[in-house]
């Protein structure tokens, strides 16, 4: 009964140390998580402002014509996926590489078909270990990113579906929407076809609206993979938020478990010595 009463206190102690930690976490990732979302918030509006600049350019210029603004037919497709380098953040990678891995799946029959472009270590090795074609890789971002830090991949996933290596580029991320919700998704960044809908305007461009939308264009592309990565940013923060407080639910509860357990060893206990003494007193009689 005594070794049975001494295994349950250690799992007292270590199911308190655990919630220690969990709650520590949950503190540094609430804190880490406002930050993110600021960042996240403040990259919109420059994105938008570049989507109106480019779309009134390439509505107001007849005849306009750049390969990020032509649909072509789909021989290849190319994926960029948004990943943290850490666990412990409940389903946010699970869910979002299971919903990249069943687009695939669905859209292609052989590796030829597709190419991926991956941010986070959680991804590359997801992908490493089903032998699928990773073209570029990147790993160790800070909590908050610059934009240099993705300026790399983002340019070479550009500018590949420009010489065009494929003939569409997705975006997959977790989209966030708030400190408990997470949404994985998978956009179409390239072609960008959503432009003709802008107003034109009167304008005129040196040297030309082509020589603009040249520099722009990809600017404008490369802005909205940076956005995705800073929503993904706050999006990890917050799932690892959410997932340290209900490690920190259930070590309470475990706690609250085992010390009943241990009240009820502890009263057996003592009923059963209160016998033995009632037990030996009549035996001496």
């Amino acid at each position: 009964m005594a070794k049975g009463m001494r295994e349950i206190k250690r799992q007292i102690k270590s199911t308190q140390n655990t919630k220690q930690i969990t709650k520590a976490m949950e503190m540094v990732a609430a804190a880490k998580l406002r930050r993110a979302q600021q960042a996240a918030e403040s990259a919109r509006p420059y994105a938008d402002k570049l989507k109106e600049v480019v779309g009134s350019i390439a509505a107001g210029t007849r005849g306009v014509k750049h390969p990020m603004l032509q649909s072509r037919e789909i021989k290849k497709t190319g994926y960029l996926v948004i990943t943290s380098d850490r666990g412990l953040a409940g389903g946010y990678n699970a869910n979002v590489l299971r919903k990249v891995a069943a687009e695939i799946k669905e859209k292609h029959s052989s590796p030829s078909e597709y190419a991926i472009f991956v941010i986070g270590r959680k991804g590359r090795d997801f992908f490493r270990k089903r032998n699928m074609p990773i073209v570029e890789e990147v790993t160790g971002l800070s909590d908050s990113p610059a934009f240099s830090d993705i300026k790399g991949i983002a340019a070479s996933a550009v500018r590949n579906f420009e010489n065009g290596s494929y003939d569409e580029l997705y975006l997959v991320y977790n989209e966030f929407k708030n400190a408990i919700s997470q949404i994985p998704v998978i956009k179409r960044l390239l072609p960008l076809d959503d432009m003709s809908g802008s107003a034109g305007s009167n304008y005129e461009y040196e040297p030309s609206p082509e020589g603009v939308l040249e520099v722009l264009l990809p600017k404008y592309a490369e802005t909205l993979i940076y956005s995705a990565v800073l929503d993904g940013k706050a999006s990890e923060f917050g799932a690892r938020m959410t997932a340290m407080n209900n490690a920190t639910k259930n070590a309470t509860k475990m706690i609250s478990t085992y010390t009943l357990a241990y009240n009820r060893a502890r009263q057996a206990s003592i009923t059963q010595e209160i016998s033995e003494i009632v037990a030996g007193a009549n035996a001496a009689q």
